[in-house]
């Protein structure tokens, strides 16, 4: 018997916006006046000369208005979606659309021992310990140094950062250097590890974070490592610093207008260096100094998802915000903000979602708490899976064999199927009596026998030795 089905329909996964079509082209439209009327302050003669020639407008040295037409050509060239790759040359991440992936942050001076539950400076050993966790958690996909190690140099302390991760995972990194000369040693250890700057560039496992001091005023060394890295064709995400009642207008549509005419320079410089450069954008905005605490946080919510939403209007990719926390510690709070931002960034489709695990507004990081975001970006995956609706999944010939008195339990559809629902591996579902068997232990605790389990235990693939030598001697070169 014929069985057609005309146009039918499905939502592959939720999905949610919190700005309009016709919001994002407003936008749009300030970010392009913005950098027409008022122009942004470049701190880099080769960035000014580059506009220059294309057709800006130079006036006192360094001030540059950018017509419309060249943000519109850039648009034409840039790749809409960027991949990553692993250190052993499969590709990871395929950032752009609706695709989320999760990873740490970067920089945190602190953090919570979880040995002893002392907040600490941070030292080379936790970068060591928090690699090795993250290469063992199925649901981080990338990775970024996460502590600010105090018992190196600290001139060069970012070329041990690199060094760590390279030597101790082999996911997809983002690094964050102090100056440029850390940048181009960051990618000289990259291009040992890849085999070359051609093997580098068309399978690249590590980008560069770079920040820039605000929208409107794009320092030395971000222009630096743009331009840089623009040559070489290598991805790295360009991320000016707005804030909210300081150094942009505190309405949250006039912090994300300066943060984007930013990040709209910086898409137009990286495309007049090299067309086709990689080129990722923040997936937040509208940052603000708290005006109680004179504290930015980072898991406020005003600030959510409306830079995704901007992001997918403008169809790059974004390096988005979530699994963070104000909190000092491990605890209710840290567990609630980190599953409030998780969800909301998956939900609006951020891309590349970083600095999960962090506490304190970004000044601590921990590891139990990066393993129960591990357990929440699993719950969030199951969430947003779609639900299929077929004749197998139906079972209706199923339910008439069994009946009203029947059950499933025993049942070859139920063991085909069972493994289809989520289950968890941190969160607790036995009962009373059965958790109390197994020490009665909270999430925390449970989160804590995780990291030192794998700390323990877990060994992830090393360079190989001469690779390894290499890469420690550009480590060594400034020393």
């Amino acid at each position: 018997m014929a069985y057609i089905r005309s146009n039918q329909q499905s939502f592959n996964s939720p999905h949610a916006a919190k700005m309009s079509e016709g919001q994002c082209q407003r936008l749009y439209w300030a970010c392009l006046e913005i950098l027409e009327r008022t122009g942004v302050c470049l701190y880099n003669q080769e960035a000014i000369d580059l506009l220059d020639k294309a057709g800006a407008s130079v006036t006192d040295g360094n001030r540059v208005r950018i017509p419309a037409g060249m943000v519109e050509k850039a648009f034409s060239t840039v790749p809409k979606n960027v991949a990553l790759y692993n250190r052993n040359g499969q590709r990871k991440i395929q950032a752009g659309g609706h695709r989320s992936y999760f990873g740490t942050g970067s920089d945190c001076l602190n953090i919570i021992d979880h040995r002893t539950g002392e907040r600490r400076l941070a030292v080379l050993q936790d970068i060591v310990d928090g690699m090795k966790v993250c290469d063992a958690l199925d649901n981080i996909d990338f990775v970024m140094c996460m502590f600010l190690p105090s018992d190196v140099p600290q001139d060069i302390l970012d070329r041990y950062e690199m060094e760590a991760m390279l030597n101790h995972t082999i996911k997809p990194i983002f690094y964050v250097t102090t100056e440029f000369a850390g940048c181009k040693a960051a990618v000289e250890m990259a291009e040992i590890v890849a085999g070359g700057a051609d093997a580098l560039r068309h399978y690249p496992f590590a980008a560069c974070y770079i920040n820039v001091t605000t929208g409107l005023r794009h320092n030395e060394e971000a222009l630096q490592k743009l331009l840089f890295l623009s040559e070489k064709g290598l991805p790295f995400t360009y991320i000016p610093s707005a804030q909210g009642g300081v150094t942009a207008p505190i309405t949250i549509a006039g912090t994300m207008a300066v943060n984007n005419a930013g990040v709209l320079a910086g898409l137009v410089i990286s495309q007049l260096k090299r067309e086709g450069t990689p080129f990722i954008m923040p997936g937040w905005g509208g940052n603000m100094l708290d005006m109680k605490t004179t504290v930015q946080p980072y898991a406020d919510p005003e600030k959510r998802s409306q830079a995704i939403d901007f992001s997918h209007f403008l169809g790059l990719p974004t390096f988005s915000l979530g699994g963070c926390s104000e909190s000092k510690m491990v605890d209710q709070q840290a567990a609630a903000e980190a599953a409030l931002t998780l969800f909301t960034d998956a939900l609006f489709g951020g891309n590349l979602v970083h600095d999960v695990g962090y506490l304190e507004s970004g000044m601590s990081g921990s590891l139990p708490q990066l393993v129960i975001c591990d357990e929440v970006i699993s719950w969030i995956e199951a969430f947003m899976h779609e639900v299929v609706i077929t004749d197998e999944t139906l079972a209706l010939d199923l339910i008439d064999e069994v009946g009203p008195d029947g059950q499933y339990l025993d049942n070859p559809h139920t063991m085909k199927h069972f493994r289809d629902r989520w289950y968890p591996n941190l969160f607790e579902r036995s009962n009373y009596d059965s958790w109390q068997k197994k020490g009665g232990k909270d999430l925390g605790t449970r989160a804590t026998d995780v990291v030192e389990k794998i700390v323990n235990e877990h060994e992830p693939e090393r360079l190989p030795d001469d690779i390894a030598k290499a890469v420690h001697e550009v480590v060594l070169k400034e020393l």
